[in-house]
């Protein structure tokens, strides 16, 4: 079975099914397909399998014309969201959402749905890889007995099983989904081999571990690591403010040292799929061994209390300029989570703009990445809003501004000029009269 997979792979002939063509699955898909595989991208959204096959492009840093050379040609890659063309490919990749319930609890419904469409069309000889990040264990307790009740198959005997955590970053420019090396752990030695095999075949190495549930740990260790490391950098925001003295200017000198430092930036909460979610999949785990997560909560209370000091620190702004929140028209500059892309999940400006509509101010939002809001599951009631224009800005009357997220295609030294008090929560303003560090 694994020679089999093994000797298709080296011919790239091994036919590679992606399941879920987000911000993951995507960039993956088009790697199998630059490197000369087979590939079939399946989602349930409609829309994206229409937009891939008409060859344009739905995520931002990923140019069209990437798009039209993988789907636009004789025996180019194809979407679809048929489950049933499963039974044609030899290796499975499952790129879906893992989000939290309300009660921050893993939410798995989109693996498990995923698992029982993929079931029937299970057949021997083939390689089932999960990448989205989840707690230790998952792919052992949660994917494979999905996959094994329905054709009779096992795991191991019957077809390969791995987990390999996404590393995506969307718009580093010295990061693709090629060079950045791949944790892989298998079900059993012959899945691992023929997982390292098949990513080995377009990313710059691989990194084999020990099981499923350790290359499952080590994707939770790399972002509780960097929440655990923002909460820090956010709470000596909070303390040498107080003091009088900039973080930012903290973070570039400590930046100087050669060795035993790193880097941290302070802003105005978590955004994104991974940071303010993933660390909590530890917690819940935790709890069946009667373990505590300690650092991780309180990283997490600290970054959500971000948005509620932003508002504070802006209401403090005001108020030395006898104005009051209510009624007063706020910008909000930045509604992506991070600068640069058009990915706006778990971001923080939505946060902010309920804070600041629920203390009676007049909002609207500036992002020229991101021109209009579209539904989502925990801020359903921005849905549609668009945003402003530079044209508008300069002719709207605004009280403050908010730098939520800092793009590099806006001029926020410019933006200071036109509105008479700025919140800086990115650092990216010149020391002006009106620019307030939050």
């Amino acid at each position: 079975m694994k020679n089999t997979l093994l000797k298709k792979i080296h011919d790239h002939t091994c036919h590679v099914g992606i399941i879920g063509l987000g911000y993951v699955g995507l960039p993956l898909l088009l790697e199998f397909n630059r490197k000369g595989f087979p590939v079939t991208g399946f989602d349930i959204d409609i829309n994206k399998v229409k937009s891939l096959t008409a060859g344009k492009s739905y995520i931002r840093h990923i140019d069209a014309t990437r798009i039209k050379a993988a789907f636009c040609r004789r025996e180019g890659a194809r979407a679809t969201t048929e489950f049933k063309w499963l039974r044609r490919c030899n290796a499975i990749i499952i790129c879906v959402p893992t989000p939290l319930t309300k009660n921050r609890e893993p939410d798995m419904s989109y693996i498990v749905s995923t698992g029982k469409a993929m079931a029937p069309y299970i057949r021997k000889g083939q390689l089932i890889s999960l990448e989205s990040t989840t707690y230790p264990g998952t792919t052992d307790e949660v994917l494979i007995p999905i996959l094994e009740q329905a054709g009779n198959l096992k795991a191991g005997r019957d077809f390969m099983v791995a987990f390999s955590p996404e590393r995506e970053d969307p718009s580093n420019p010295q990061f693709s989904t090629s060079t950045i090396p791949k944790v892989v752990g298998g079900f059993d030695a012959a899945s691992g081999k023929a997982a390292c095999a098949l990513y080995g075949s377009v990313v710059c190495k691989t990194i084999p571990v020990h099981d499923c549930k350790t290359a499952e740990a080590t994707k939770l260790m790399e972002n509780i690591f960097r929440s655990v490391n923002i909460a820090l950098v956010n709470e000596l925001k909070l303390v040498f403010t107080a003091m009088g003295i900039s973080i930012w200017d903290v973070v570039n000198a400590a930046s100087t040292k050669p060795f035993g430092y790193m880097p941290f930036y302070p802003g105005p909460g978590l955004g994104g799929h991974c940071i303010p979610i993933d660390p909590f999949y530890l917690t819940w785990k935790a709890r069946e061994f009667g373990l505590s997560t300690r650092f991780i909560e309180l990283a997490g209370e600290i970054n959500t209390t971000m948005p509620e000091y932003v508002i504070r620190r802006t209401q403090e702004a005001l108020n030395n300029r006898n104005k009051a929140m209510r009624g007063s028209r706020i910008l909000l500059v930045g509604l992506a989570y991070k600068k640069n892309v058009d990915d706006t999940r778990e971001s923080p400006t939505y946060e902010l703009m309920r804070l600041l509509e629920t203390h009676g101010a007049r909002v609207a939002y500036y992002d020229p990445i991101c021109p209009q809001i579209g539904p989502s599951r925990e801020h359903m009631q921005f849905a549609g809003r668009r945003s402003r224009t530079w044209k508008q800005i300069a002719k709207d009357r605004y009280d403050a501004a908010i730098i939520a997220t800092a793009h590099d295609s806006v001029d926020h030294n410019a933006l200071a000029r036109m509105i008479p008090l700025i919140i800086d929560t990115r650092g990216v303003c010149k020391d002006r009269r009106n620019v307030v560090r939050a």
